[in-house]
């Protein structure tokens, strides 16, 4: 990262600026100009602080990464599933298909296959801006930053000298902030979940009416209706719950999700669940899949012929990245 930040300083501040709007024309035009007040709010987030401009700016970081001659990459090296957006709020808990709860990284938009050197530098860089937002020294955040590195190197190793892969940070054997976040993830309910973005009226649950949802028009839900019922059809017959569990009760766009989300059609679905008891109803959402910030600096047809659409490339990463979760129904990942 320093070759890259040594390169960055010796441009003019007229010729950086430049670079940083072809960075976001070049991958998000479109949807700039599809809702340019979602995105004045974006970047009014992202005003806020360095690292929550880092958050929102992961295409130019790959914009200035791709340029740094990396002596630790080669065909191999260069070739490994990554998260894509490793900063450090990108991590928390999900209960995984084993049923454990797990500390993680939670977000998959951007992942991809590429140089696994990114992963490391964009995670990082995100300590070190944690770091200077929280007044560390200097001889701190070094620390932090290369405990980090150290740390990313030594599990590889482990990795790399056992066939044993089955590494995961559960209750049982976390230790310290990890161990406390995921007490606290531990007793978040899906009934709480259901109550802070629902309301009960007319004796069964619907969209709260407040500023985080968009009510959509009836032409709109049968649009979104018959993509669900689409997607049903999809799943897996061994895998398939009740008819029950597939029917809609309520439809809404929702706004508001994150930084990185600026602009994005996102569609919140709220079904029935396994009985029509109310504490069991299930939420969903639907969200439109962009090309990896990533991809665009990752020059390998066999890469990018590999994966059927966006949605088939965040799916397939996430069964990639994540311990306990099912494989690839089909072919052979890049």
């Amino acid at each position: 990262m320093e070759r890259i930040i040594e390169q960055i300083l010796q441009e003019s501040p007229e010729s950086r600026k430049a670079f940083i709007i072809q960075s976001f024309t070049d991958n998000y035009q479109h949807l700039i100009t599809g809702d340019p007040s979602a995105w004045r709010g974006k970047f009014r987030k992202m005003a806020e602080s360095p690292f929550a401009f880092y958050r929102g700016s992961a295409a130019l970081f790959y914009a200035d990464v791709s340029r740094d001659a990396d002596p630790f990459l080669n065909d191999h090296t260069s070739r490994v599933w990554i998260q894509g957006d490793l900063h450090a709020e990108n991590f928390g808990t999900y209960m995984n298909s084993a049923g454990a709860l797990v500390f993680d990284v939670n977000d998959f938009d951007e992942a991809t296959v590429a140089p696994f050197t990114w992963d490391v530098k964009r995670f990082c860089a995100s300590l070190a801006l944690i770091g200077y937002q929280k007044a560390l020294s200097d001889l701190e955040i070094r620390d932090i930053v290369t405990l980090a590195a150290q740390s990313y190197a030594r599990q590889v190793a482990r990795f790399a000298a056992s066939s044993d892969r089955n590494f995961v940070l559960t209750i049982a054997n976390a230790e310290g902030a990890v161990l406390e976040v995921l007490r606290n993830g531990r007793q978040r309910t899906r009934v709480g979940l259901l109550d802070y973005e629902t309301d009960i009226v007319d004796g069964d649950r619907q969209f709260k009416n407040n500023y985080n949802f968009i009510q959509l028009t009836d032409a709109e839900k049968m649009n979104v209706q018959a993509a669900l019922e689409a997607y049903f059809e999809t799943i897996p017959k061994r895998k398939r719950r009740s008819q029950m569990t597939y029917h809609v009760k309520d439809i809404a766009r929702r706004k508001g999700l994150g930084i990185g989300s600026a602009g994005l059609l996102i569609i919140s679905v709220l079904l029935e669940g396994d009985t029509e008891a109310l504490e069991n109803d299930i939420l969903i959402s639907m969200k439109v899949a962009l090309p990896s910030a990533a991809a665009k600096y990752v020059n390998d047809p066999k890469v990018t012929g590999y994966f059927v659409h966006e949605g088939h490339r965040t799916a397939t990463s996430q069964r990639a990245l994540r311990k306990s979760t099912p494989t690839p129904s089909s072919g052979t990942p890049p």
